[in-house]
């Protein structure tokens, strides 16, 4: 009887031993593949760059944009000085042709937010500025008399200048990278080409 139950026994434990030993081998087998299976590797690494793709390029585009509406300020400020330079006198329809010239330039982006300023400055004999006419579209016109500040090598007294100021609030199209509204700004001075000084005349 005893002889019996130790035989079951050893044969139970055998079984167990056998059992627990294919169990461990499937598993090692398993895993062996499991390190050797790459099909999830690329799929797994592109989740995780991603999101650092996805933000290099809105932020490249929000860039680029803003770069280019910053230009386009530029160059609306110096177009405004150069047209207005271009006169003896300037009325109300030329100054706003000028004016107009600037929403032009600025396209496509949305001028709402568009401060034009043209004014002429006069430099005394101390070659301090004061502003002899000003006029503005969506903005503030300086006032009658006020001084401005002039670049040293440009405040030669007794002459003319002509100031052209550009205020624009950028909005960026995502604003994922950088958030708005951003404000961008530039002045340009010129001298008048046709005569000493610029008259503003209403007719």
């Amino acid at each position: 009887m005893t002889t019996a139950k130790t035989t079951a026994t050893a044969t139970a434990m055998t079984t167990g031993i056998t059992t627990a030993t294919t169990l461990f081998a499937g598993l090692g087998r398993a895993t062996a593949r499991l390190r050797r299976d790459r099909r999830g590797v690329s799929a797994v690494e592109f989740a995780i760059l991603l999101p650092v793709m996805v933000t290099l390029f809105l932020g490249s585009v929000e860039a680029t944009q803003g770069i280019a509406a910053d230009r386009k300020v530029e160059l609306t400020a110096h177009t405004l000085a150069d047209l207005s330079t271009q006169y003896t006198d300037i009325n109300d329809v030329a100054m706003a042709n000028i004016l107009a010239a600037g929403s032009a330039i600025l396209a496509p982006y949305p001028i709402t937010s568009l401060q034009e300023v043209v004014s002429e400055i006069a430099i005394n004999s101390q070659g301090v500025g004061t502003v002899v006419w000003s006029n503005t579209l969506g903005g503030t016109a300086l006032s009658v008399g006020a001084t401005v500040s002039v670049p040293t090598a440009l405040a030669v007294p007794n002459t003319y200048l002509v100031l052209a100021q550009v205020t624009y609030s950028y909005n960026p199209a995502y604003g994922y990278v950088m958030t708005g509204p951003i404000t961008l700004s530039d002045q340009s001075f010129m001298r008048p080409r046709e005569s000493d000084s610029i008259a503003r005349t209403t007719l």
